[in-house]
């Protein structure tokens, strides 16, 4: 209970005004690391280290206390801006730099010690390097050296978003070297308003284009219709931007067709941009606009921490293994842009890629993505627009990727009567070195590319590829890489697509794509029924047609070459495994068991009021689903045979699946493999091994394999203490002594959340064990085999291993490796490693 005391009213006292001030100007003093008394000058000329001609720059610097300090531009003809962002989510998400032009410039800064960074665009090598100032000022010239030289190929780049007024951009797209900026100048976030009285708009919007220089240009006139508020209340759609128009919009939105048809009508030279992929009715827009740009690079994608993990709308297994995703991390919201890009272009819509930041309202520089154009005859604004939208470009947020398809760049159709053969050529430079490339065709990564990352003359790293595509079937193809930096962001860069038509047959979806398009658009007309107008709910309605009328690719040669038949209760129990334990869908229980459709949705629906499973248990697993995302040609119809799932103990935490084994190699070859990749001693022979299955004896489930000539291989796993034991036997039936017997036993992350990103996550090697962290927490993957050979890991599929050995086996003997599988959650990973070795 309050005292009576406590309660009394108490006169406010009036503060001292003079008391305050001085308390003020201390706080301002300490808060900005400034004392009058104590500053100092920094004076800074930025130069092209080959030239020595001066260059406009972008400049971070920052105390050792974390302080940001900006600099002015000390010619009369010069500039300098400042930029300052700070994401509302995350607070380490933060942008504080300057712009400056081609001058000099300088900083005033307290004595103590700074942290200096220089970077320019994506041509230059970022300049770093500590600053301590003294008594005394500094007078600093820095080197940039040129790593790219993207304008001598005839690529031109540009940001297809951005929030900066003209006159900043001036100064901005020469820091950046960008070439050019397309400011969103009317934006309009209220339906029924029009972009003309946007609620956001800037003023004093030129008429016509502004030339900054031959190769720097900005088109002022861009609206981005953005609505969050419908009928007076907070009813998030999302956005659509209209680029390069010359006279203030009139329509509103939603309905979004008619400004379509107003404005193309008007002026055809026009660009559509659908923004991101998860606004709620993002599904809508391609059905009005078919070839509108889509972001591939987008404004959630920066230079700084990530910040936007929830999602408007959840990506869907295929999309987010295991089991789909309302949020995730910085790679996963790469991975779920780039899936939803894919499964568009498989529906027959040719949409350009671009690139745009947001820089203006995000933490991220102008320019950070962007996408190149090809003008192989130089610069010409009109005609990057042109090219922007027949795609011929890439989009990067790092390297650089020049590619040419049978001697035509990315956008080009293919027209073929049969399926050819196409030879594609890849030139790539990276800052840093890259980890791996993927061909994709329709989406699927075919092949991985391995880059051989050269250093060039200027310190470089170069790679070329000379590949043929083989598309089978009418679609797309395009390459994409992955340069992995310090921050555990990786960079990527993505080509538009090349389009193939064999004959008349259109691209097809596959048909797990088709229903997610069909249940997003359901999902949108049941949330907005009653709330957006009649007219858009048409739209709507149109769009749901247009994607339950697409027909979808025939997959039953597939199906019939990875089916395993089943009858009763096996078949039962592999239900009940797929659809309860691994949530597969009606495609992925077809391809486990070469069920019809009909039976397939049969056996889902029986099963629809099981909750899934969760907690630790081993179980076999079922096919159907490829255990790997990536390098998938190095995995061709993997056998179910030697794989078990071991779920984790995690709520939600899905599964690993392990090889045991996924290949033994001896003195006579390679001796066993558990997939098609490359020949065994046995398809050399024309010797295709009977397909087998695992069985449950005292508790732990067992495959015994007789290969031709005698050996014997057995392998088991079993429950033990929470973890997954493992042995592999082999019984040695030939004449001679078998040798050099090293095994790959392969621990497959994809089913495993927060482990399924392809990049080096944080590990711990200790052979026998390897540990991997997962990307956001600090949950451990442990693994271990002994007698051990070596312990890896491999990004692109990703997995890790540590991989056995068997001991030389007399004619006649049985040699036997053990290992284990193990799940930590806590900060003492290596006094778990030491817990785990001190076992018997």
């Amino acid at each position: 209970m309050l005292d009576p005391a406590d309660m009394a009213i108490r006169p406010r006292r009036r503060p001292n005004r003079l008391v305050l001030v001085a308390f003020l100007v201390m706080v301002s003093a300490v808060a900005s690391g400034r004392c009058v008394a104590e500053e100092r000058t920094i004076k800074l000329t930025v130069v092209d280290s080959d030239t020595g001609a001066p260059l406009a720059a972008r400049l971070y610097l920052q105390s050792t206390a974390g302080v940001p300090f900006y600099f002015r531009s000390d010619d009369p003809t010069g500039s300098a801006v400042r930029y300052e962002k700070r994401n509302w989510i995350n607070q380490q998400s933060v942008e504080y730099h300057t712009t400056v032009s081609a001058h000099r410039c300088s900083a005033t800064v307290p004595e103590g010690e700074y942290r200096l960074i220089v970077e320019r665009g994506k041509t230059y090598f970022p300049h770093q390097q500590t600053l301590t100032v003294g008594v005394d000022d500094l007078d600093l010239t820095v080197p940039l050296k040129r790593w790219n030289d993207p304008q001598a190929r005839g690529w031109y780049s540009g940001d297809t978003h951005l929030h900066r007024t003209i006159d900043e951009l001036k100064n901005v797209i020469v820091a950046e070297d960008l070439n050019v900026a397309l400011p969103l100048t009317n934006w309009v976030t209220i339906a029924d308003q029009a972009p003309r009285a946007g609620n956001k708009n800037l003023t004093d919007i030129p008429e016509g284009l502004v030339v900054v220089d031959p190769t720097h240009v900005i088109w002022p006139r861009n609206t981005e219709y953005e609505i969050f508020t419908v009928a007076g209340q907070r009813h998030t759609l999302g956005a659509l931007f209209v680029l390069g128009h010359r006279n203030g919009l009139e329509t509103d939105v939603p309905p979004w067709r008619p400004v379509v048809e107003s404005v193309q009508a008007s002026d055809p030279g026009v660009l559509f941009d659908m923004d991101k992929l998860d606004w709620p009715f993002a599904m809508v827009l391609p059905t009005i606009v078919p070839d509108a740009l889509y972001e591939l690079s987008n404004n959630h994608v920066w230079r700084t921490e990530f910040a936007f993990r929830k999602w408007n709308t959840p990506a869907p297994a295929y999309m987010q293994p295991p089991f789909g995703a309302s949020e995730g991390g910085h790679r996963q919201w790469i991975d779920y842009t780039l899936g939803m890009y894919y499964t568009l272009l498989n529906c027959g819509f040719r949409m350009p890629p671009s690139a745009g930041t947001a820089n203006g309202v995000h933490p991220v520089p102008a320019g950070f993505g962007r996408v190149y154009v090809h003008q192989p005859d130089g610069f010409d604004d009109q005609g990057w627009m042109q090219g922007l939208k027949a795609g011929r470009s890439f989009v990067t947020t790092g390297p650089m990727l020049y590619t040419h398809a049978a001697g035509n760049d990315p956008g080009h159709v293919f027209r073929f009567s049969q399926p050819q053969t196409i030879p594609l050529a890849i030139d790539l430079l990276s800052q840093t070195k890259l980890s791996y490339g993927e061909l994709l065709i329709n989406g699927r990564p075919e092949s991985l590319l391995r880059p051989q990352n050269q250093v060039t003359s200027d310190g470089a790293f170069r790679s070329a590829f000379s590949i043929d595509v083989s598309p089978k079937r009418s679609g797309w193809f395009a390459v994409r890489f992955w340069e992995p930096r310090d921050d555990g962001q990786s960079r990527f860069v993505h080509s538009a697509p090349w389009y193939v038509e064999i004959g008349d047959a259109p691209v097809r979806p596959m048909a797990h794509e088709k229903r997610y398009l069909v249940s997003r658009v359901e999902n949108e007309m049941r949330r907005s029924r009653g709330i957006v107008p009649d007219a858009a709910m048409q739209e709507y309605e149109r769009a749901l047609a247009f994607y339950r009328s697409l027909d979808v690719h025939d997959d039953t040669a597939d199906v019939a070459a990875e089916a395993r038949q089943s009858e009763g209760q096996p078949l039962e129990r592999w239900l009940d495994n797929m659809i309860t334990d691994h949530r597969f869908d009606v495609d992925e229980v077809r391809r486990a068991t070469g069920l019809p459709t009909a039976d397939a949705i049969t056996a889902m629906e029986q099963r629809a009021n099981q909750r899934p499973k969760s907690g630790f248990r081993i179980l076999p697993y079922p096919g159907g689903r490829h255990p790997r995302i990536g390098f998938l040609d190095g995995a061709i119809r993997p056998q179910r045979e030697t794989k078990v799932s071991v779920f984790t103990p995690w709520s939600d935490g899905g599964y690993v699946v392990v090889d045991v084994p996924e290949a033994v190699f001896s003195n006579l070859g390679l001796t066993y493999l558990a997939h098609e990749h490359i020949p065994t001693i046995w398809t050399e022979q024309g010797i295709d091994l009977p397909r087998l299955e695992w069985s449950m004896n005292d508790g732990a489930l067992n495959v015994q394999r007789k290969l031709p000539g005698g050996i014997v291989i057995e392998s088991r796993v079993n429950e033990q203490d929470g973890a997954a034991k493992m042995e592999l036997k082999l019984t040695n039936g030939t004449r001679g002594t078998l040798t050099g017997l090293r095994v790959q036993v392969c621990v497959m992350l994809k089913g495993a959340v927060g482990f399924n990103v392809q990049e080096t996550l944080d590990s711990v090697t200790a052979p026998p064990f390897v540990a991997v962290r997962a990307e956001d927490s600090n949950r451990w993957i442990i693994t271990a085999w002994q007698p051990n050979h070596r312990v890896w890991a491999n990004p692109p599929v990703p997995c890790i291993h540590s991989d056995p050995v068997f001991p030389d086996c007399a004619p006649g003997r049985t040699v036997t490796v053990s290992g284990g599988l193990w799940f930590y959650e806590g900060d003492d990973i290596d006094g778990e490693l030491k817990r785990l070795a001190d076992q018997p």
